[in-house]
C-alpha cells in the first residue's frame, strides 16, 4: 500500500509540475497576446486616421478639380469669343489696300486710325470697369455704342 500511496505522491507532484508549466506558459502568451494586441489597435487607428484624412483629400481634390474644369470651360469661351473677335478685325482689315489708301489719301487714313485707337482704348477703360458716359449709355445699337468693342454693348444689356 506504501507503495502505491508513493505513486499517487509521485502522479500528483508530475501533475501539478505539468499544471504549473502549463500556467506559466499559458500567462507568458496571454501577455505577450495583450501586447500584441495593443499594437494591433494603435495601428488600425493609425491606419484609420489616415484613411479619413485620403478621403478628404480625394473630396478636396475633386471639388478643385471640378472647380478647374468649370474654370477651362469658361477661359475657352472666352478664348472662343476673342478668336471670332480677332477674325472680324482681320476680315474688316483685309477689305482695304490701307498702304495705297494711306498713300492717296494720308489725312483720312490718320483720321480712321486715330479714331479706331481712341475705341480701342476705351474698351480698355471699360473692360477695366469704367463707367459709361453718355454716348455709350444713349446708344440704340452695338456700332454707336463702341465700333471696336462691340461685344461690351452686349454685356451691359444683359446685366
Amino acid at each position: 500500500m506504501t507503495k502505491v500511496w508513493i505513486f499517487v505522491g509521485i502522479l500528483i507532484a508530475l501533475m501539478s509540475g505539468a499544471a504549473y508549466f502549463y500556467y506559466s506558459t499559458t500567462q507568458s502568451r496571454i501577455s505577450a497576446l495583450i501586447e500584441n494586441n495593443a499594437t494591433l489597435e494603435a495601428n488600425n487607428l493609425t491606419i484609420t486616421n489616415a484613411n479619413e484624412q485620403n478621403i478628404q483629400t480625394i473630396e478636396d481634390l475633386q471639388l478643385s478639380y471640378q472647380k478647374v474644369q468649370e474654370d477651362f470651360s469658361r477661359v475657352q469661351s472666352e478664348f472662343q469669343i476673342v478668336r471670332l473677335q480677332n477674325n472680324e478685325l482681320k476680315e474688316r482689315l483685309g477689305q482695304h489696300e490701307l498702304d495705297a489708301l494711306a498713300a492717296a489719301k494720308p489725312v483720312l487714313v490718320e483720321r480712321i486710325i486715330n479714331n479706331a485707337s481712341m475705341n480701342s482704348m476705351r474698351c480698355f477703360e471699360l473692360m477695366s470697369g469704367a463707367p459709361l458716359n453718355e454716348k455709350e449709355r444713349n446708344a440704340k445699337n452695338e456700332k454707336e455704342f463702341n465700333s471696336e468693342c462691340p461685344w461690351i454693348y452686349f454685356d451691359r444689356i444683359t446685366n
